[in-house]
């Protein structure tokens, strides 16, 4: 299972989450990214943990002013990156030509969706993930898996339709290995989650018990 952590704009330390993520994956095995802030990039990738942006922009070198450069982001040291979180919603036509500016700077892409309809839409983009967050779950500590689990299954069927080699990440309101497990058995090979963890008295301690049923 692939662990990605959105620190969003949380008032937390973004080193001492990383250096965490970077430690319990030494010790167990588990695949842990870090998503910051654009600005905490490079400190974060300095801890040696997998890092990741929240975003990069459709664009390439030129007059954009307050985008988020794909290759200045592989520069600062992420090897991935979130597009079209359901926080930074893109139009289909961005989600793919942001697609593509990662992919230009050597950045792995997740790709967020509300649904599973929406999940076979981008799917069909060519990214390397995508990941069904319903908006009205993210930050409750209902997880989507108990929620309504069939949003889960169904956006795995709807990828597997379009393309079977891009895997689905299940998203909003994970917290917990109970969590990761039921995402895990409905057939997602990854979660992404972020208050569970960015929000933690013991950061490290939330994501041990995160993975320890891996």
């Amino acid at each position: 299972m692939e662990i990605v952590v959105n620190l969003k704009a949380y008032p937390c330390d973004p080193v001492e989450v990383a250096t965490a993520a970077r430690e319990v994956s030494e010790e167990t095995g588990a695949s842990i990214a870090i998503a910051p802030q654009s600005a905490h990039l490079q400190r974060v990738a300095e801890t040696g943990v997998e890092t990741w942006a929240q975003h990069v922009s459709p664009v390439e070198h030129g007059s954009h002013t307050g985008s988020t450069l794909a290759e200045a982001t592989a520069e600062a040291g992420a090897t991935g990156t979130l597009i079209n979180h359901s926080e930074r919603r893109l139009k289909l036509a961005d989600i793919d030509a942001a697609v593509e500016a990662a992919e230009r700077a050597g950045l792995e892409t997740c790709v967020c969706a509300n649904n599973p309809d929406q999940i076979g839409a981008v799917a069909a983009l060519g990214p390397d993930a995508v990941a069904v967050e319903p908006p009205e779950l993210i930050g409750t500590g209902t997880p989507v898996s108990k929620a309504d689990p069939d949003i889960v299954t169904d956006a795995v069927a709807a990828a597997e339709d379009v393309d079977d080699s891009v895997p689905v990440y299940c998203g909003a309101g994970i917290s917990t290995g109970e969590d990761l497990t039921s995402a895990r058995e409905l057939g997602a090979e990854g979660v992404l989650l972020a208050s569970g963890v960015a929000k933690a008295d013991d950061p490290k301690e939330a994501l041990e018990n995160l993975v320890a049923p891996l």
